[in-house]
């Protein structure tokens, strides 16, 4: 008589971020089962086992030595991912400051995202990772740039399904993707595989490479409400500015005087 043979356990490729998720859930919580695919599939890897409260409780679950080890080198991945984000963030704001413009992080700007094609658009809040105007006092010059930092394929492939966040950006202006490196220093995409309407920015070391061009629109001067955000927010870099706007005119023509001079009050009191 033969012995039936146990079932494989789950392979290691087929635990994903949601598994992931699931075990810090578990963690958390009292460990109450789910009872659905994913817990099965963590319960055939051996990262989670169920416990059997005493006396007639019900069957609760925890996780293994392997379960928690899982759940730890998941968390450093992330810390390292967000720390190399966050290192191309500020790669990206020097870049713009080096250009002559003012960029920022971290911003909720509103923005129109077209529903359908007989629809109005409707709004909704964006949160670009840097976005960056020109330097000028002329509305109508600012230019604005939206760029948006990729450092994990996984993440730029789920962030290009999302077509609604993609017109977002292109409502506030020019939108570039910066592309950056895996292991092994490839780009963690080609450029091919982002919208022709973006623009492509590949991160070698501490050197940003044009791969494509984003495409230039007509754009009318930035909405109030934007305006708005601006004001109320600190930006993250400036470019440098030597008294860009220190003469208006030449201070023979119609008595001006230069804005960066002293204010002399006058002699004759009130």
């Amino acid at each position: 008589m033969t012995t039936p043979s146990s079932p494989p356990a789950c392979p290691p490729s087929l635990i994903g971020r949601a598994h992931a998720r699931r075990l810090r859930e578990v963690y958390r919580s009292a460990g109450w089962p789910c009872q659905d695919g994913i817990e099965l599939e963590l319960l055939a890897a051996g990262l989670l086992e169920r416990v059997v409260r005493q006396p007639g409780g019900h069957d609760v679950l925890r996780l293994t030595d392997a379960g928690i080890a899982h759940v730890a080198a998941q968390m450093a991945g992330n810390r390292a991912a967000l720390s190399q984000h966050e290192a191309l963030v500020q790669l990206v704001a020097r870049e713009m400051a080096r250009a002559g413009r003012i960029a920022w992080c971290g911003l909720g700007l509103r923005a129109q995202v077209p529903v359908s094609e007989e629809g109005p658009p409707v709004w909704c809040v964006a949160r670009p990772d840097v976005f960056s105007i020109r330097n000028t006092t002329v509305a109508e010059y600012v230019e604005p740039i939206v760029h948006e930092i990729k450092v994990q394929r996984s993440d730029l492939l789920a962030d290009l399904r999302k077509s609604a966040k993609r017109a977002a950006y292109l409502h506030l202006g020019e939108c570039w993707y910066v592309l950056g490196q895996d292991r092994r220093g490839r780009a963690i995409a080609q450029p091919e595989e982002i919208p022709p309407e973006c623009g492509v920015l590949l991160a070698q070391g501490e050197r940003l490479v044009l791969a494509r061009p984003a495409i230039r629109r007509e754009r009318s001067a930035l909405p109030f409400g934007v305006w708005m955000a601006l004001a109320k927010a600190a930006p993250l870099l400036r470019g440098e500015d030597d008294d860009s706007q220190g003469w208006l005119g030449d201070p023979g023509d119609a008595g001006l005087e230069p804005l960066n001079s002293a204010w002399q009050p006058s002699g004759d009191g009130p």
